[in-house]
């Protein structure tokens, strides 16, 4: 809908449904001589009562509209709920001497963490059975580590960013979030009385962990841009001004992470970007406690390293991109390590190829555990280490599952156990939990054994479903994998209703997974259509490179390849299809918007990154620096600034007819600010010669992942789908579908 007159308040009143109308303040912004004139920079001051007034006024106007909606929401959410077995548990991991596991309880929003005794009888494969636990009934010994529902009551949010337990089992440490900015308060509780030690760290970052001998807790913190730059070590007991900096990253480009190897003998500091790394190694023994380089960032080298014993020699596991574009393992010698890179001599474990993407390589006491991508398919393969890296190598071993379209990832696995944990999933299998036994001479294929299958409630059944592979192609002729998913009755006659999600950056690929909120728009008819566009690591690093700064653009005209292919398809009504994504797929979901309005009905962009020039153009804002890898230095490249400019969706807004749009956001997120929606709404509502209407739906208690709590984010996934779902006119179920 065209915008009302100008006005000096922030919003009218939203009884009438009349979109509030931010005022207009021009702030002209410049670089490499060109002028760009923001009017609503404005709305960035979070803690300006009138832009709080103002996102207050959206929220009553998208209530307003949408308002008729709200019955169809409680149907989605009460589809959700119906499916969803809530008093649940996970499947008990083993850790040290202890399964841990977590149980979910029928209407409460959050997890409890809890653990049992696990016994040594020396029969390996029995001491690594998880034990039969039950929805709603206690083990005999079992310990409650953490109640998420005690620790959340009066509190607005609450995200757990991370827990750790001493070796010895005596010692949890967790960290909370109560406002979604995703800095977290760490306490640390002595599990043999119950009580909290007085060591409390305050604003830490994602991961934490003890030192194997229990003394030092390790963790991460923010700078003021939100970027992860220093790891500290906190001695228990002592103040906290006292904490040790093990390692700070000065370049603002750079990402700093840590995890303890396999064996726990290092702690493993993880530093780089997209394009290259650097690897660095505290070694627990080591008296001077140093720190020292596994390859140096200068070589870019993108790389991951996992020091471990080979038949008690030290060596070095590489995955890494040296000459193999789709990466490739390599096992080094410390000694090799300590020359030029170009003088060192690696051993070969798993050679490159163009058509196998390697995710990444980990270790156990007997196997090599290898996660690879092929023909889009996540998969996981294991070799033992006898041998390694010579001629009598082992062939790898991949566990066999029946099905297409699937994934299938190491869920985790503890250095001396006989096993290792695996998750698998597909669109229309329910996450199942395997462990896989690890081969051996008397059982060369290992044995997958299936430890649980998550419920589905409410008479699911997968086969009322079908998921095919189908390809789109591009204007430059490149074909685009595509994920359709649609119920069984649908017929091909060009009249469904149809929905085309897609994310496209950061080499983040969109696998096959199974979700309960997704059934309510299958069993309404809509075909649901995944396109794996470039950007994404679906095939590859080329396929990632091909979508990424100067080629972004293929991102955007990908999807609008999957868009036409589905309208043509004769599966659905061209004039019934609407396009959603999140994040960096909210700027995907901006630029589709402008490019090819006329193909959508409805658009919806989770915490959409729609101003992406302004925020990369100012490295003090959350994670700006480290975008530039992703999209380009408009700060210092004139290009880069050009081509980000066509393609920015708050400044490439026109005059045309937009389609119905809805941009979800919190006040809180971190990640992409709400400023960036809530100025592009407004922009859209200038501009649209269209009558239909732009929403912004903001939470002004959550975070990136919106609010906390399941049923609360339930909610919000209904309201999604209610909103795709009435916009397409496909609010009834099909005759059959739904809960039974």
């Amino acid at each position: 809908m065209t915008s009302t007159p100008l006005q000096d308040s922030t919003s009218t009143p939203a009884s009438a449904a009349t979109p509030p109308v931010a005022k207009r303040v021009p702030l002209e912004r410049t670089h490499h001589g060109d002028t760009f004139v923001d009017n609503y920079e404005w709305l960035r001051d979070k803690e300006s009562a009138e832009v709080v007034a103002h996102l207050k006024a959206e929220n009553a106007y998208q209530e307003a509209v949408t308002a008729h909606q709200e019955p169809l929401r409680e149907a989605i959410f009460q589809e959700i709920k119906g499916r969803t077995q809530e008093t649940d548990l996970s499947v008990p991991h083993r850790k040290d001497g202890w399964w841990y596991f977590s149980r979910s309880v029928e209407g409460k929003e959050y997890g409890i963490q809890c653990r049992v005794r696990a016994a040594d009888t020396g029969d390996r494969i029995a001491d690594w059975t998880p034990p039969a636990v039950e929805p709603g009934v206690d083990i005999p010994g079992e310990e409650v580590l953490l109640d998420g529902n005690v620790e959340a009551e009066g509190k607005p949010f609450f995200s757990i960013g991370g827990t750790a337990v001493t070796v010895d089992g005596t010692l949890y440490a967790y960290a909370v979030d109560n406002s979604g900015d995703e800095r977290f308060t760490l306490r640390i509780k002595d599990l043999r009385t119950g009580e909290l030690l007085p060591d409390v760290l305050e604003n830490i970052f994602y991961g934490v962990t003890f030192s194997p001998d229990g003394t030092r807790i390790f963790y991460t913190v923010v700078d003021e841009s939100w970027r992860p730059y220093q790891v500290k070590a906190h001695v228990l007991g002592t103040d906290v001004s006292e904490d040790t900096v093990i390692y700070q990253e000065d370049d603002p480009a750079m990402w700093l992470g840590f995890e303890l190897s396999a064996d726990r003998r290092h702690l493993v500091l993880g530093i780089g970007c997209s394009e290259y790394s650097e690897t660095r190694l505290l070694r627990f023994d080591d008296p001077a406690q140093q720190v020292t380089t596994v390859i140096s960032r200068d070589e870019r080298v993108l790389y991951e390293a996992e020091p471990f014993l080979l038949d008690g020699e030290e060596k070095v596991l590489l995955t890494h991109n040296r000459g193999a574009i789709n990466s490739m393992v390599s096992l080094a010698d410390p000694a090799e390590l300590a020359k030029p890179l170009a003088d060192q001599a690696w051993q070969t474990v798993v050679e490159h190829s163009d058509d196998v993407r390697v995710n990444g390589a980990g270790v156990t006491s007997t196997h090599l555990i290898v996660s690879i991508r092929k023909d889009t398919i996540e998969r996981v393969q294991v070799l033992g280490l006898a041998g390694l890296g010579t001629p009598v190598q082992q062939e790898p071993v991949e566990p066999a599952f029946d099905e297409e379209l699937y994934t299938a990832g190491v869920g985790g696995s503890d250095y001396e156990a006989p096993v290792i944990r695996l998750g698998y999933t597909s669109y229309f299998t329910p996450s199942r939990i395997y462990d896989f036994v690890l081969p051996t001479a008397e059982q060369p294929a290992g044995e997958l054994l299936l430890r649980k299958e998550s419920p589905v409630l409410g008479g699911y059944d997968g086969s009322d479903y079908i998921a095919s592979r189908e390809w789109a192609t591009a204007a430059d002729g490149t074909r685009i994998p595509l994920s359709v998913l649609r119920h069984k009755s649908i017929k091909q006659d060009s009249t469904a209703a149809g929905l085309v999600y897609g994310y496209g950056s950061y080499e983040m690929s969109m696998d096959p997974g199974f979700g309960i909120a997704r059934l309510s728009l299958l069993d309404r008819g809509v075909v649901f259509v995944i396109a794996h566009i470039r950007g994404g690591g679906e095939l590859g690093r080329h396929w990632y490179e091909d979508g990424k700064k100067l080629t972004k653009k293929n991102t955007f005209t990908d999807f609008i390849a999957a868009t036409d292919w589905l309208a043509g398809s004769g599966w659905v009504d061209p004039a019934r299809i609407a396009a959603l994504g999140g994040s960096a797929g909210g700027l995907l979901m901006g630029a589709i918007a402008n490019m090819a309005p006329e193909k959508y009905a409805a658009v919806v962009a989770q915490v959409p990154f729609v101003d992406p020039l302004t925020s990369i153009l100012d490295p003090d804002l959350p994670l700006s620096a480290l975008e530039w890898e992703e999209w380009g230095n408009p700060i210092t490249d004139p290009e880069a600034y050009a081509y980000m400019k066509s393609y920015s969706p708050y400044e490439n807004v026109r005059e045309v007819a937009y389609p119905r749009i809805a941009a979800v956001t919190s006040f809180n997120d971190t990640r992409v600010l709400y400023v960036e929606p809530a100025k592009w709404v407004q922009e859209l509502r200038n501009r649209t010669t269209g009558s239909e209407p732009i929403l912004m739906k903001i939470e002004m208690d959550g975070g990136h992942g919106g609010a906390s709590g399941r049923y609360v984010q339930w909610r919000e996934r209904a309201w999604d789908y209610a909103f795709i779902a009435d916009s397409l006119g496909a609010t009834e179920l099909l005759p059959g579908a739904g809960l039974k």
